[in-house]
């Protein structure tokens, strides 16, 4: 195992979501995805997940924790979390983050194993999002300085309830990692963060990857998909055989990958190769490829 996946993911998915009227923010969905399934499919490869909340339905098997009392605030909820986790490092996420994606976890892994200046390990690495901000939940944290620090504040105020987070980072030593865009770093907070991450999931560039992994999520399936080999493929089938061929066609190659355990890429490749041959014989018999309405014109 590498050491940027030697790692457990605590998410919290409590609180009481004030600014979106008390509803369940967790099981809230952008593109089609509740936002925990999306936070949970970017730390995927987390060797233990708990999830700190209210019990709902989750995309993955997870480990269920809830702070005492419920509602005592992130301190309360991260000490919960950390009861069941066993690894050296910890990512803690928010629930509510619709576009952070397994690179920033990486990012977030690597910086948080580092060692500051002078050479002492670091206690951890969390974002900083373009207006310079923190994110806390949004990090990566040796587990052994959490567990140090929330005992010293236990041992201080006698409780962690209701303390807030700054209260645990003002004695740590973490990594700043930028998050120039504020994209992985995006939380929906309110009914209009939220209108904004269903408008953003469908912008032109990336609404075809974000169903392509929609789809994989949905379906329980794990396979790189190379989007624009795909479309090319179905481009070169349609125009070489017959309009309706281009779906039939991509179908084909996830069943044949899916059945055969083959190599999409070279699926594809194969595919394409055939439509190629279909439109170089079309176009020898004169009949120009597809023809309107998706049939083939019949020789002359």
């Amino acid at each position: 195992m590498s050491d940027h996946t030697d790692y457990d993911a605590i998410v919290l998915a409590g609180g009481a979501a004030r600014r979106l009227g008390g509803a369940d923010k967790p099981a809230l969905s952008v593109g089609g995805r509740a936002l925990l399934d999306r936070v949970l499919a970017a730390c995927a490869d987390a060797a233990i997940t708990v999830v700190v909340g209210p019990r709902r339905p989750a995309g993955r098997p997870v480990v269920r924790a809830l702070e005492d009392p419920p509602g005592g605030g992130p301190l309360a909820a991260l000490d919960a979390g950390l009861r069941h986790i066993t690894a050296p490092t910890v990512l803690v996420l928010s629930a509510d983050l619709p576009f952070l994606t397994p690179t920033t976890v990486r990012g977030l892994l690597a910086a948080a194993t580092g060692t500051a200046d002078g050479g002492a390990p670091r206690d951890g690495a969390l974002l900083r999002d373009a207006a310079g901000r923190d994110q806390p939940l949004v990090a990566a944290y040796r587990a052994e300085s959490l567990r140090r620090e929330l005992a010293l504040l236990h041992a201080e105020h006698g409780t962690l309830t209701g303390l807030p987070l700054r209260a645990l980072l003002s004695e740590l030593t973490l990594e700043r990692v930028p998050d120039a865009t504020s994209t992985a770093s995006f939380d929906c907070d309110t009914w209009e963060d939220l209108g904004a991450a269903r408008a953003r999931i469908r912008e032109h560039g990336r609404v075809l990857d974000e169903w392509i992994t929609a789809v994989k999520d949905e379906l329980g399936i794990d396979l790189d998909v190379d989007t624009a080999a795909l479309l090319d493929v179905a481009r070169d089938a349609a125009h070489g055989v017959a309009r309706p061929a281009a779906p039939l066609t991509t179908f084909l190659i996830g069943y044949a990958a899916g059945q055969q355990g083959g190599d999409v890429t070279a699926l594809v490749h194969r595919a394409a190769a055939l439509a190629n041959r279909w439109a170089a014989e079309a176009e020898a018999n004169g009949d120009g490829g597809g023809a309107p309405g998706g049939e083939t014109k019949p020789a002359e």
